[in-house]
């Protein structure tokens, strides 16, 4: 006797998409930032979440800058990168090099990419005089971000 099982076009999608986590020191910027990115322009390709090896939280900047291109990351939250070591992620990309460094060894397959991105970190403003490096950040990210996605096509 055969048994069908229907899914949802959703559950089935979710299924098949790659796990991306970007990971960076405080997951407060340029990890939050990627993921907001990434996940703008390839829309339900991959799942994609950021972590920290050392949490802090969202940049005030890093939202400000975001939403100069429409994308709101400011329901993102800081989380520890143990909190996703047994989720099942299919690629790793750590966005600082000491991220990099202490990037925790994931179980099983995985994609391990580093981009060595500069800490935009000036203080912990949104002012508009020390906004540049946050988008100059944001700005080297999307051209990563394209880069992979066009190596994925």
């Amino acid at each position: 006797m055969l048994t069908f099982i229907h899914l949802s076009k959703e559950i089935c999608l979710r299924y098949m998409m790659k796990k991306v986590l970007f990971l960076c020191t405080g997951n407060s910027c340029r990890s939050q930032m990627a993921e907001g990115i990434l996940r703008d322009l390839a829309g339900d390709r991959f799942e994609v979440l950021s972590a920290g090896t050392h949490p802090t939280r969202v940049h005030p900047a890093g939202i400000k800058v975001m939403a100069e291109w429409g994308i709101d990351i400011s329901h993102h939250t800081s989380d520890f990168v143990d909190d996703y070591l047994d989720a099942g992620m299919d690629i790793v990309i750590t966005v600082c090099d000491d991220a990099n460094q202490l990037c925790p060894t994931f179980p099983g397959v995985i994609e391990h990419i580093h981009w060595s991105v500069d800490d935009p970190f000036v203080n912990w403003s949104d002012e508009e005089h020390l906004l540049r490096p946050y988008r100059r950040t944001r700005d080297k990210l999307r051209a990563r971000i394209q880069e992979f996605l066009g190596s994925r096509d």
